[in-house]
């Protein structure tokens, strides 16, 4: 028998163990941190130059480690010596999943510039925000959003290095082509960085209609990526000595966007780190998928909930060899006890997993895992964990006891120190060294955490977050609306889908078609809602004047 829970953790962070743990004070908050974890995501890179192994793979494209290295060491040299970068300038990267865009990162961090992860769904207005929030001194972006962002960089004289554009287009003024600028055999500048310097901005949805940029130090991230790679230490620890592996190297697939917490640290992190293979995919294709877990052994599948059904749900699926995976899942979602139950029983050797994390805490939580998560599947994680003190917590702020519904509070070296430029944010979030979740939820007698709520009027739509503020106050922009409430249903396949309900104008007329027109040029695609009811009634409030949104799923959309 392996050991318990609790047993493995204190093994696998006891003194002289790789993932040795420690209680470190800095700032009046105390948290446990990895000894053995490197100061800054620059010192993470340096073992990769010079390895011939295959670290990506994308179409027909194998880049080998040190391949990714020499581009790196190229656009870091650029990014200081052409773009005259300087730490702490804010570097953005805008694109779909590329081999770029991880030498684009490595490059930003690696130089002290802080790299600024804009979501490819993103439309011109959005995407112009983000520019002028963070204020960019570059952008590298792929063809798709230089032409969405060239406007807007134009107009605040952003540089913009375009990735992969057409060789016989003319260049828009600004652009330079990644070619051109990423001159292979140039060396890494030297540059000082300090593990407390800012690494890496990451927008959410932001309730008030405005994305925040989560802000993360070298320290935090370093100590996520240690983080994540305990996790399979502790399931290691805990396996019966009987239980055969897959004895295959380890390998992932990227099925989510890099620009997404989950898709850069877990899992593109962890491969840069750890020298794993990666092998990306450009948009999400189930039976594409299918083909290239069998091409390449691939060992880990870490997405959202809808695309564990997706695999599933394929026609094809007995047709492919899948027993190269060992673990089955990620997080950005919860996931509905029957796709546990499925994905148990479909896979020859891989295990269901689940974890709950989040931008702010650098995709880092609880975890759930085969036996625990088969005999718990509506669980979230279990606790403690390695670097991590989770707590339910009263409206006062007071700890609840076992059992007792109330807020998720997180505690852990991998939290953000807080959200650039806006300090009301980062009050309302932070409190000394603890991160408000605003999810609700409860621990039982076994350490197992259940989310059953959420205090943020927030949807989650195949792993995206969408927040109902954000939607409502676009739906608001049409001469036509009165007042509008926008909410989640369960989705089969989604988790849930964006439903609105809009009462018009005394005199006006609206058609769902007409309100989806008009959205698609202010929201990314995944947060117009597919459920539109018209309405010249008013709309359900209670005696406070709040709009009662728990009724009114059953009210129209019976």
């Amino acid at each position: 028998m392996g050991l318990s829970y609790r047993d493995a953790i204190a093994a696998v962070s006891a003194p002289g163990m790789p993932f040795e743990v420690c209680e470190v004070e800095r700032d009046g908050v105390k948290n446990r941190e990895f000894v053995n974890a490197p100061p800054t995501l620059r010192d993470y890179f340096g073992s990769a130059r010079g390895l011939d192994a295959t670290f990506l793979v994308y179409e027909d494209e194998e880049w080998s480690f040190n391949d990714v290295m020499v581009d790196v060491d190229a656009l870091a040299s650029a990014l200081v010596n052409r773009y005259h970068v300087a730490p702490g300038d804010r570097v953005g990267i805008a694109m779909r999943n590329l081999p770029e865009w991880v030498v684009a990162f490595a490059a930003i961090v690696s130089v002290g510039a802080i790299s600024v992860s804009l979501n490819a769904w993103w439309t011109e207005d959005e995407i112009e925000y983000a520019i002028g929030d963070s204020g960019l001194s570059v952008l590298i972006g792929d063809s798709d959003r230089i032409a969405r962002s060239h406007a807007a960089c134009h107009r605040a004289g952003v540089a913009m290095i375009g990735v992969r554009l057409d060789e016989l287009e003319p260049l828009a003024p600004g652009v330079e082509r990644w070619s051109d600028v990423v001159v292979r055999g140039a060396a890494m500048p030297a540059v000082d960085i300090a593990p407390e310097d800012d690494a890496t901005i990451l927008y959410t949805s932001g309730t008030t209609g405005y994305p925040k940029g989560a802000v993360s130090t070298h320290r935090a991230v370093s100590q996520a990526i240690m983080a994540f790679a305990s996790g399979p230490a502790v399931i290691e620890a805990r396996r019966d000595p009987g239980e055969p592996g897959s004895g295959m190297a380890p390998c992932f697939i990227l099925i989510v966007p890099l620009f997404h917490v989950t898709g850069c640290i877990p899992v593109m992190l962890s491969c840069f780190t750890w020298h794993f293979k990666l092998v990306m995919m450009h948009r999400w294709e189930p039976e594409r998928a299918l083909t290239l877990i069998e091409r390449h052994h691939v060992t880990s599948l870490v997405g959202v909930p809808t695309q564990s059904w997706d695999l599933l749900e394929h026609p094809r699926f007995r047709e492919f060899d899948t027993s190269s995976l060992t673990s089955v899942g990620g997080g950005g979602a919860p996931a509905p006890p029957r796709l546990v139950e499925r994905v148990e029983h479909s896979f020859t050797r891989g295990r269901p997993q689940l974890g709950y994390g989040m931008t702010e805490t650098n995709a880092y939580g609880p975890g759930n895992y085969g036996d625990d998560y088969v005999e718990h599947p509506t669980s979230t994680g279990r606790i403690p964990t390695i670097v991590m003190d989770v707590e339910i917590r009263g409206v006062t702020g007071r700890t609840l006891a076992v059992g007792e519904r109330g807020e998720i509070w997180l505690r852990s070296p991998t939290l953000i120190r807080g959200y650039w430029r806006n300090p009301e944010a980062t009050a309302a979030a932070l409190e000394n060294g603890w991160l408000r979740t605003g999810d609700l939820g409860r621990i039982d007698a076994e350490g197992f955490l259940y989310i059953e709520d959420r205090a943020k009027d927030m949807i989650i739509r195949a792993g995206e977050n969408v927040y109902s503020a954000e939607v409502e106050a676009a739906i608001y922009e049409h001469p036509a609306v009165y007042e509008a409430a926008v909410f989640g249903m369960a989705h089969d396949r989604l988790g849930e889908e964006v439903c609105c309900v809009v009462r018009v104008k005394e005199g006006r007329s609206l058609t769902a078609d007409e309100l989806r027109e008009h959205l698609v040029g202010h929201l990314a695609s995944f947060k117009i809602p597919t459920r539109i009811v018209v309405t010249e009634e008013a709309l359900p409030r209670n005696p406070a004047g709040k709009l009662i949104k728990r009724s009114m799923p059953e009210i129209y959309f019976p």
